[in-house]
């Protein structure tokens, strides 16, 4: 293919690629490259963010080069210190491979399965005895470890650093020597550990050396803070079509053509076009929201889903009607303690999340904001939470 196109698609988001003129040399070899992500399964679900890498991933696999996706089943129960103040607590091996396999079942929906080569760490790190560990170790200087912004600062702030964490970067960038890699993908915090793997490919004399392809942090639905689940400003992969459509249209309008260049397939000109109408005025933001909402919908629910969502939206949004096919929740008492009876039936994640919503007026009853925690619910009566969110009521 040609390779000013190819160019155009690794680059297309990219925040920065060490080195580009590596990459231009690589594709000039005219041959499938070895192209590396390495995921920890710390959580189980997977948001847009940690779409931001695997969308790239998919576009590369779509021009023909080899998609070797790694688990780190094993370097989980490390913890990535990356942007830590404090150690992490560190993951059981039942912890890990609980969350291992729903993660890996989320990451091929974007992926083809049928392309992708996927790997657990612990193939290769396992078994390694003590000797080996030395000997990696001794690839690396304490004084360049301790080059690491998280490490600086933990060292300038007298916190404490276990001796166990500098061992993470090393087993990430091992995993680029066993399997050869061309390329590595990753977003900008993950800098240190990726140049980690082009530094052992030459320490134990690899006939490759990686390139660093680097995908910027995807910013949260709140417009300021890193898409986070802990911080509730995320969009999962796996939510239902109308929930994920009505918090894409919830995301500021400054934050609109970011989103279509790291959570979209659209190629990068029609993205410069609409960007161009909209600093023109020619383009209605709303009507661009829509669209992109309709695009993140179709990746990972079809087409179909995408244009039923957006009724509901204009239904329950522009027109303020109730959506059809509310869940329907059955009660034997009336009686309930709100914020409990919110998590329970997955409003919310949390007693103190439920009552924070209450508190700031998120929560309506039959279109009433609710302001007790404790109320006496009929039968048929209607809860809302937030934008997107309602249940229905059945006394038993």
């Amino acid at each position: 293919m040609d390779i000013e196109h190819q160019l155009k698609v690794f680059k297309k988001g990219a925040a920065e690629i060490i080195t580009e003129e590596e990459l231009v040399e690589k594709l000039k070899q005219d041959r499938p490259l070895n192209i590396k992500l390495g995921l920890d399964p710390n959580v189980p679900d997977v948001h847009l963010g940690h779409a931001v890498v695997l969308r790239k991933l998919k576009q590369l696999q779509d021009l023909g080069h080899n998609i070797i996706l790694i688990i780190g089943d094993f370097t989980a129960m490390i913890g990535d210190p990356t942007g830590k103040s404090e150690t992490r607590k560190q993951l059981t091996k039942e912890e890990v491979q609980k969350n291992a396999e729903p993660f890996k079942q989320q990451v091929l929906k974007i992926l083809d399965p049928k392309k992708t080569t996927v790997r657990y760490n612990s193939e290769w790190l396992e078994p390694m005895n003590f000797l080996d560990v030395i000997n990696l170790a001794s690839k690396y200087t304490v004084a360049r470890m301790l080059e690491r912004e998280t490490f600086k600062q933990r060292m300038e702030k007298n916190l404490p650093l276990s001796i166990h964490e500098f061992f993470y970067p090393l087993m990430q960038g091992y995993d680029s020597v066993v399997i050869e890699a061309d390329v590595e993908l990753g977003a900008t915090e993950q800098k240190f550990n990726i140049l980690m793997g082009r530094t052992l490919q030459k320490e134990y004399g690899c006939k490759t050396i990686q390139v660093a392809l680097l995908m910027p942090i995807l910013v949260g639905t709140d417009g300021v803070n890193k898409m986070s689940k802990s911080l509730g400003n995320y969009i999962g992969i796996n939510e239902p079509p109308n929930i994920m459509y009505g918090k894409v249209m919830s995301i500021p309008d400054e934050i609109m053509i970011s989103y279509y260049e790291l959570t979209t397939d659209l190629e990068p000109e029609e993205i410069e076009e609409m960007k161009r109408k909209l600093e023109e005025g020619t383009l209605h933001p709303r009507d661009a929201k829509m669209r992109l909402a309709r695009e993140i919908v179709k990746l990972y629910h079809g087409e179909e889903a995408a244009i039923r969502a957006e009724e509901e939206f204009i239904k329950v949004f522009q027109k303020k009607d109730i959506p059809d096919n509310i869940p329907e929740v059955e009660l034997q008492s009336s009686k309930v303690y709100l914020p409990r009876f919110m998590v329970e039936n997955k409003l919310c994640s949390s007693t103190s999340e439920g009552m924070r919503l209450i508190k700031s007026g998120a929560v309506k009853l039959n279109g009433e904001k609710v302001n007790d925690l404790d109320i006496e619910l009929q039968n048929g009566d209607v809860l809302q939470v937030g934008k997107l969110k309602f249940v229905k009521v059945k006394l038993l």
